[in-house]
């Protein structure tokens, strides 16, 4: 327990009596998180909260100062995706709190276990609306965009205040939690005894949730009647690090499984069930699909449409630790309500009893089609011609990836995430982190730092040159901290690509950047390595020279500005307008 002793006035008598050990809101807030096991902090500092990350450095925590709040809250939500503790992010009040909230909502919809910590105005001036520094009410903003919001109020509530906002952030789906800390709250002081035992050390925060038999009865039968079953491993069955129970049902089962991008690795992608490099083929002629920590959403097309085939051909089986999930978008016929441990140990228990395994011709089918579409892909990945396509640089990267499958790989942009979704092979659980369900641009940077952090891995960064943008301040964060983080852009002068023209010819176009960009220099001028590529053997060596060295590298690779098709995979969300206007 921090301490700040402090002399009290006493009364003649009391002069013997040694001086009252005090404590304040500032050491509480540390000690508090200390206590639950959370030693790094994410932010950016300011008024109210410079102080509180001075203190918590000089008490051992670990800070990591960005130069943007949302960068720092999208850091510590991978933090809490890797670790299965809550990210802490910590931001001024206002514009601080609202550049966080961004990452908070993010967060959770990805169901990433954060908390984000705000300083804010007085409650009395804010109710007011006298017009405080940075007023704002916070909390009733945050409300709607998180899984819980609390504020505290008194230095005796903040041991019971992060306790809660940890348990809610971990326990059941996990996901954001804001909690709210007036700016006098840090400099209120309590007796130091009484502070300790306000502290509240959260036991069990996310308790094993089992399933009902009955529930593992009807998915097994369901998984015994199939003449096609298909598996869908989602970002939820990686958070859940029940690797080897995952692993364990895919190969009894013998079932073909279809790895979710932040999923790939659980097993390999070059396993012999793997359907990923087969995926249409899988969804479309399944009979019976388990969705194992995999939401039908957009990225499953809602579980309808050309996607899946015919209406009415698939069964759906879904594990899911939350209940309101099952049915969002068709008919679930074998709910399973648990944490996903639990609930795949007890679908194990039934296969290991009675399994003839899955059949063998679909089996096959799989097989045949995932090699096709290997072979076909194969050739575009192995040029090596200057200006290089999406397809080539990927095929380097590909190979830096197999060589060090225990790297983390941090991906975004448009063509440049859906394409290496596909071309890249992972070989380890939680290697890779992307965009994830929202599909939001400017995660990399935060992620990269968080990556290299919590895991003392090497990090790669494949960025579109555009998604770069909204965080690539933060190079100065990888340079200032020596992370070992190499960052390769994807520089084909625009969104999508650097053709586009504007009709009145006044500027350039809306998806257009300036031509050649030397993105590696913004690097060196802070201290790390710039490097400048236009073939897929420069890529790859220059690559390889970064992870070998661990200094902080920038890679600016050339593709020709023609490549790339409008909004990547998903054309399709994009509205055409059917009116043309006479000029």
């Amino acid at each position: 327990m921090t301490v700040v002793t402090k002399q009290i006035d006493m009364a003649a008598s009391d002069v013997a009596d040694a001086p009252m050990e005090l404590t304040d809101g500032f050491h509480l807030v540390i000690d508090a998180l200390k206590l639950n096991g959370i030693t790094t902090i994410y932010g950016v500092p300011g008024i109210p909260i410079t102080d509180l990350g001075r203190m918590a450095q000089a008490e051992g925590m670990r800070v990591l100062s960005f130069r943007h709040e949302q960068n720092a809250g999208n850091a510590a939500a991978i933090a809490g995706f890797l670790t299965k503790k809550p990210g802490i992010c910590l931001t001024v009040s206002a514009p601080g709190f609202l550049n966080g909230l961004t990452a908070l909502a993010n967060a959770t919809t990805n169901c990433f276990p954060m908390i984000l910590i705000s300083g804010s105005s007085e409650r009395e001036i804010v109710d007011l609306q006298q017009g405080d520094y940075e007023e704002m009410d916070q909390l009733a903003i945050a409300k709607p965009l998180c899984k819980a919001a609390f504020r505290v109020l008194h230095a005796c509530d903040i041991g019971i205040g992060i306790a809660r906002a940890i348990r809610a952030a971990v326990s059941g789906r996990p996901g954001g939690v804001y909690l709210d800390l007036p700016a006098k709250l840090f400099s209120q002081v309590i007796d130091a005894e009484a502070g300790a035992k306000s502290l509240v050390k959260v036991i069990d925060a996310a308790p094993a949730q089992l399933p009902a038999p009955s529930s593992i009865a009807r998915a097994l039968d369901e998984l015994r009647n199939a003449k096609r079953p298909t598996i869908i491993l989602g970002k939820g069955a990686a958070y859940a690090q029940a690797d080897e129970l995952v692993r364990e049902l895919v190969e009894r089962s013998g079932i073909p499984y279809v790895p979710m991008s932040m999923a790939k690795g659980l097993l390999p992608d070059t396993h012999p069930l793997s359907a990923g490099a087969a995926r249409s083929t899988a969804l479309k002629d399944s009979d019976v699909v388990l969705l194992v920590g995999a939401r039908l959403n957009w990225l499953l097309s809602h579980g309808k449409g050309k996607t899946w085939g015919a209406p009415g051909s698939k069964r759906f089986i879904q594990i899911d630790i939350e209940p309101r999930e099952m049915d969002s978008n068709v008919e679930i016929v074998a709910p399973v309500v648990g944490d996903i441990g639990s609930c795949v140990a007890a679908l194990l228990d039934g296969i290991r009893e009675e399994w003839s395994g899955a059949p063998a011709e679909w089996v096959e089918t799989i097989r045949a089609k995932r090699e096709a579409n290997i072979a076909k892909m194969a050739p575009k990945l192995a040029r090596n011609a200057a200006p290089m396509d999406f397809h080539s640089a990927l095929g380097a990267l590909r190979t830096v990836i197999k060589e060090r499958p225990d790297a983390l790989l941090v991906n975004e942009g448009a063509n440049t995430l859906d394409l290496a979704r596909g071309i890249i092979d992972m070989y380890q659980p939680r290697k890779r982190l992307d965009v994830g369900t929202w599909g939001v641009m400017g995660i990399g940077m935060g992620f990269a730092v968080a990556a290299a952090v919590e895991t003392g891995k090497p990090v790669l960064a494949i960025e579109g040159d555009s998604a770069f943008g909204f965080s690539g301040m933060e190079v100065e964060t990888i340079c200032r901290y020596k992370l070992p983080v190499c960052i390769v852009i994807f520089n084909n002068n625009g969104i999508y690509r650097g053709t586009d023209t504007d009709p009145t010819g006044r500027d350039p176009a809306t998806t257009v950047f300036v031509a050649d960009s030397r993105y590696d220099r913004m690097m060196e001028a802070f201290g790390g390595v710039g490097a400048q590529v236009f073939t897929p053997e420069e890529l790859k060596r220059a690559v390889d020279e970064a992870m070998d060295s661990g200094r902080p590298t920038l890679i600016n690779a050339m593709i020709d500005p023609a490549a790339g098709s409008e909004s990547g995979n998903i054309g399709s969300l994009n509205p055409q307008s059917v009116i043309k206007r006479k000029a």
